[in-house]
């Protein structure tokens, strides 16, 4: 009788070592699988998180921009009067209106738009949010292309849309209009990025839009040149792809490098 309730004790004791045996190795192995579906679930999350981040500052700088009209008005009713001036001070003549209109036009979304580049981030920094933003963990490089694109939608969209209709008051030939549009869809995205670092340079200074003028005038420049020498060629008649072709160039570079410059300027300028 003693050796079979030994025999059983060990029995009853070995079967306890089994099923503890087990129970360890499944909480170990739900344990593997509850890490990997949570580091999954946590690269998933922080990947659609960088475009919520991104959509969330455009939806924010559009609805201030809608509440506050006159960071879209301003700018586009300096558009316009530049424009109309330019026939009431040089006169009617159609031939000279059309040799000088691509510069006309061009010169005009120039300063129009530098006349919007000082509200970029300039409200930010007065009321805090701009520390906040450079303090977020998602990349500041989003964020900074997201206010660039909320830039473009306020200011340089409404001029594309309203400069062939002004071309036309400057007696603008008829094969120059396709080459005004494509210059002001390239070109204008590539004001807005290049103003972008002038800003982050200048933010922390009180009155810098003469030295934001200085910075950012000379970067415009290539733009300027090659969009109008686009204008002028398509008016001969000639192929205008290779001006295109570098205007093109200047905006994927500055859509890559600029963002990233931007938040380096933002860095240095608050600190």
């Amino acid at each position: 009788m003693t050796l079979k309730a030994q025999s059983a004790q060990k029995t009853e004791t070995l079967a306890e070592n089994i099923d503890s045996s087990v129970v360890k190795a499944t909480v170990i192995d739900s344990t593997t699988v509850e890490n990997t579906v949570v580091d999954n679930n946590a690269q998933s999350s922080q990947q659609l998180s960088y475009r919520h981040a991104f959509m969330l500052v455009l939806k924010r700088d559009l609805t201030i921009a809608m509440r506050h009209k006159d960071d879209i008005i301003n700018p586009l009713l300096f558009f316009v009067i530049v424009i109309t001036l330019f026939p009431l001070g040089i006169g009617p003549e159609a031939e000279t209106l059309s040799r000088i209109a691509p510069g006309i036009i061009w010169v005009a979304a120039l300063l129009a738009t530098l006349l919007s580049l000082d509200r970029l981030f300039k409200s930010d920094h007065i009321d805090g949010s701009l520390e906040q933003m450079l303090l977020s963990p998602h990349p500041i490089f989003v964020l900074v292309l997201a206010k660039i694109f909320a830039h473009w939608l306020i200011t340089g969209l409404p001029l594309i849309l309203i400069a062939p209709l002004l071309a036309v008051l400057l007696h603008l030939d008829e094969n120059s209009y396709t080459a005004l549009f494509l210059t002001l869809l390239l070109g204008t995205p590539v004001l807005s990025l290049l103003g972008a670092v002038g800003v982050a340079l200048t933010v922390g200074i009180k009155k810098g839009g003469v030295l934001l003028s200085l910075l950012v005038l000379p970067l415009y420049i290539p733009v300027l040149i090659f969009a109008t020498s686009a204008i002028d060629t398509a008016a001969l008649g000639l192929p205008y792809s290779g001006q295109l072709a570098i205007i093109a160039a200047l905006f994927f570079g500055s859509l890559t490098l600029a963002p990233f410059a931007v938040g380096a300027a933002l860095k240095v300028s608050t600190n």
